[in-house]
């Protein structure tokens, strides 16, 4: 077949909704993915290497948030999606997406070693006319510079002749009420435009959110360091405003409600204990790695890191001055954490800054119990740590200093409020409370 009846063979199988479509990973993104991919009328297998998750998801079990339970169970039944261990499957698959993580190592590196894994083993499957999609956040050049030459070497196949290569970078704010997988507006970027092309067929098949092609991988994979470098730099603006208006004595809450009445030129950021999830703490990192190699120093960007990760030890120390003028040491003192999760009414933990403020805490002798409604245990740097079990008087009368770390909403703070010694708000989650006499913001 010519490259031109390779291209249009996929496409067609795109339109009729015979493209068999293969998902590696099912985590926040993969899963969520999978799931479209399946209601779309695609027959979806995910490749996962957790064995639980597989099971979890052959047995119509969901475990993400974002996904809704009986639709996940009704495409299980149907036989429009499941999942396997066995990477073999992606020698049926016409559309391959990578959805696997790219921490960061001990250095502050990229840590690319599940992308290039993935590569690898997809190389010994890859059949003549399947496209290859990366979707995992990276820095600009993964996908020509790391992900063609390995799959044009293990599978003997050309790219832009024989097979496709795209990247498109996923977008997914766990717990967004309004903006999901499905109405998200997509990325695609293309190694050559036949590839743009076929992926952007794809994802406008499945999705009700636009197609934004652009030329390149590079580019794609640019802008979405762009997306999360911009907001943690404001992220860090607006902390570093709330320690400067701390010391001023003005309310960085009542500051930043006065600016954005301005209809134009700012948009509202908020401070608190530090930036949490896969993206915004990891991605500025990645641009600043790769600046390197281009003989250049990220001087804001790894400045807004630096103001972002001694927001936790911010944290500590005002701590320690509510209990001194309260005649309590921090050493000793009983503190209890509202919330763990990263961001207000889910349960994902992920490079949480209320884990960091809660080992600051027990590094200088505190002792520290949480509650959070969405995560009832958690495993941080190997030990089990279990929320109490519920938010009474008891508990609440029992600590000597409460800190909010999560604005949950399911939590009555009328009720923190009346039966806390002292509360240290640092999401300005009690903003409705009207007595706030023991109340302190961040």
């Amino acid at each position: 077949m010519s490259r031109d009846e390779v291209k249009n063979a996929l496409l067609q199988k795109i339109k009729d909704k015979t493209a068999a479509v293969a998902v590696i990973g099912l985590g926040y993104v993969g899963l969520p993915l999978a799931v479209e991919k399946a209601k779309a009328g695609y027959r979806t297998i995910g490749i996962e290497v957790q064995k639980s998750k597989v099971d979890m998801v052959n047995e119509g079990h969901n475990y993400i948030g974002d996904v809704v339970d009986a639709e996940l169970e009704d495409l299980v039944k149907k036989g429009m999606l499941s999942a396997t261990t066995d990477f073999s499957i992606v020698k049926d698959a016409d559309f391959i997406a990578i959805c696997v993580p790219t921490p960061l190592d001990d250095y502050q590196q990229p840590d690319i070693s599940y992308v290039r894994n993935s590569a690898i083993d997809i190389s010994k499957y890859l059949k003549k006319g399947s496209i290859v999609v990366l979707e995992s956040t990276t820095y600009p050049g993964t996908t020509e510079e790391l992900l063609l030459p390995i799959l044009e070497e293990g599978s003997g196949l050309k790219c832009g002749e024989d097979f496709f290569l795209a990247y498109s970078p996923e977008r997914v704010d766990p717990g967004n009420k309004i903006y999901k997988t499905k109405n998200t507006p997509k990325v695609v970027g293309g190694v050559g435009k036949d590839s743009t092309e076929i992926a952007a067929a794809m994802y406008n098949s499945v999705l009700d959110g636009c197609v934004h092609e652009v030329s390149s991988p590079k580019v794609a994979e640019m802008e979405k360091i762009l997306e999360n470098t911009y907001r943690n730099i404001n992220i860090a603006l607006a902390n570093e405003m709330a320690i400067i208006c701390k010391k001023m004595g003005i309310s960085i809450w009542e500051v930043i409600d006065a600016a954005k009445t301005k209809p134009y030129g700012f948009q509202a950021f908020y401070p608190g204990p530090g930036v949490g999830g896969h993206c915004i703490p990891l991605d500025p990192y990645y641009l600043a790695w790769k600046a390197r190699e281009y003989d250049y120093h990220t001087k804001l960007i790894e400045t807004s890191g630096i103001i972002n990760d001694s927001m936790p030890d911010y944290v500590v120390e005002r701590a320690s001055k509510i209990l001194n003028r309260l005649k309590k040491p921090l050493n000793g003192s009983k503190i209890l954490i509202l919330g763990v999760a990263y961001k207000q009414d889910i349960d994902d933990i992920r490079h949480s800054p209320a884990l960091k403020v809660i080992e600051g805490f027990e590094r200088l002798g505190s002792i520290v119990n949480y509650y959070d409604p969405y995560v009832p245990y958690y495993d941080y740097k190997g030990a089990k740590r279990t929320s109490i079990k519920e938010l009474n008087k008891q508990e609440l009368q029992n600590a000597d200093l409460v800190v909010i770390t999560t604005a949950h909403t399911n939590i009555d703070y009328e009720f923190v409020q009346s039966n806390s010694k002292f509360i240290f708000d640092t999401k300005n989650a009690m903003k409705e409370v009207e007595n706030r006499d023991n109340i302190e913001l961040l």
